[in-house]
């Protein structure tokens, strides 16, 4: 199995009893069921600006970690040692680069090649055996650079725009206060292609401190090369499960853990904000052999329910605590009146730290498929959009004197479906 981003949930220990004690993630739920477990990439549970600590008991008896691809980790970086297999340093790789924005490192020392070429050995190796393989590369994610032979694909490409309207600049000045990358909003459009201004980043940095200006033009053709790159590296990974025969009764679930702004609003990055272009991320899954085949659905969904419909799947008991909705049934019989979700929430807890960002915002958003519905702890400020009517985001309701009522009636619903996402606790055998 393939996929972005391990899931873990928190279990308790007590003999034959549960409850809090470690976290249990599901690569080692897959390996106490007899599955080797590998990871490729980032595992990002605890931290990612030193070499990250492995969990207890993480089940991984294959684990090949690189968080970011900027070789600034003394040792234990399994995508710089496998540079310097080659023959490359990788200091002396990187430090060629300047900026933010702009051609990276070439195709074939591209850290996105070695997670597929780490995939491959791994699907070529265990032919014999169940697996279960988490492939989390870095990119699309900031600094935008690309290799440069996919970025000259999208120079002369027509692009769409940023949505903005001159109005974003002091809204988004309203929520200054609220964790995010880009500390103030910028008209994007104004910015000439090749202006990307960055002052005194270095390099490590440039993934977490955003241009004070930028080209919209720029930024996007570098992320749809980047995407391009992933979707070229899957499509060599796919290929070598078919060549290897296992491709039929291989479940893939391809995701992300968030998306970017990309000059939505005037801003770039990311943050405690909870737009369309963050928070609506992909999630396709294929298993030739149990589920159906080419439909597409628009029902909401989220990433907590990847982890039930992939134990159940592979007919691994799903625990109790294990939040989320399994997907396993519908996805082997799609069918046009399934609701899987009647709301969605998504959460931000002091996500990303250092000086542009020194307050850790908690923030929390509801969506029911109309109306989205972001609060924000410790402040009396809010958004609400009605998508519908709204779908670009450009209306925040949460001002709007005549959508009180139904303002009060969004954050009581956002409130109750918030309540659903708390800790099951210790498993209970009684109601009292």
């Amino acid at each position: 199995m393939t996929g972005r981003y391990p899931a873990s949930t928190r279990v308790h220990q007590n003999g034959n009893d549960s409850f809090p004690d470690e976290e249990i993630l599901v690569s080692r739920m897959f390996a106490d069921s007899g599955y080797v477990s590998g990871l490729i990439g980032k595992l990002h549970l605890s931290r990612g600006d030193i070499l990250e600590k492995r969990p207890k008991n993480d089940g991984y008896s294959f684990y090949k970690w690189s968080h970011h691809s900027t070789p600034d980790y003394p040792s234990g970086h399994d995508y710089a040692d496998w540079l310097k297999q080659k023959g490359v340093d990788p200091a002396a790789l990187y430090g060629k680069l300047q900026g933010a924005v702009g051609a990276g490192v070439p195709d074939e020392f591209h850290q996105t090649t070695w997670c597929t070429e780490v995939a491959i050995e791994f699907i070529q190796d265990h032919t014999e055996e169940p697996w279960f393989l988490n492939i989390n590369p870095f990119d699309p994610h900031p600094p935008y650079d690309p290799p440069e032979e996919y970025l000259k694909r999208y120079s002369d490409k027509e692009l769409p725009p940023p949505i903005f309207r001159e109005e974003d600049i002091l809204h988004q000045e309203i929520f200054s206060e609220i964790d995010q990358q880009a500390r103030r909003a910028i008209n994007p459009f104004q910015a000439n292609e090749g202006e990307n201004s960055v002052q005194n980043i270095k390099r490590a940095d440039l993934g977490s401190y955003p241009p004070e200006h930028f080209s919209w033009k720029d930024i996007k053709a570098c992320y749809y090369a980047m995407i391009e790159k992933i979707d070229d590296s899957l499509g060599k990974i796919v290929k070598a499960l078919e060549e290897s025969g296992q491709l039929d009764n291989t479940i893939i679930i391809f995701t992300s853990d968030h998306g970017e702004l990309l000059g939505d609003h005037g801003l770039i990055y990311k943050g405690c904000r909870f737009f369309e272009a963050l928070t609506h991320v992909p999630l396709i899954i294929s298993w030739p052999e149990g589920f159906a085949r080419d439909y597409v659905s628009n029902m909401l969904v989220e990433l907590v329910d990847i982890v039930p419909t992939v134990l159940e799947a592979a007919g691994i008991p799903v625990p109790y605590y294990v939040q989320g909705k399994s997907l396993a049934s519908f996805l082997t019989a799609p069918t046009a009146n399934y609701s899987h979700k009647d709301h969605v929430i998504c959460e931000y807890h002091g996500a990303i730290g250092g000086p542009q960002m020194p307050d850790q915002t908690h923030g929390v958003m509801f969506y029911d498929g109309r109306y989205k519905v972001s609060v924000y702890a410790g402040h009396s400020i809010g958004e609400i959009y009605d998508l519908e009517a709204d779908p670009e985001e450009t209306h925040n309701l949460w001002f709007d004197d005549n959508f009180l009522a139904q303002k009060a009636d969004l954050v009581q619903q956002a409130f109750s479906g918030y309540l659903g996402t708390v800790d099951t606790g210790i498993e209970r055998t009684g109601l009292y």
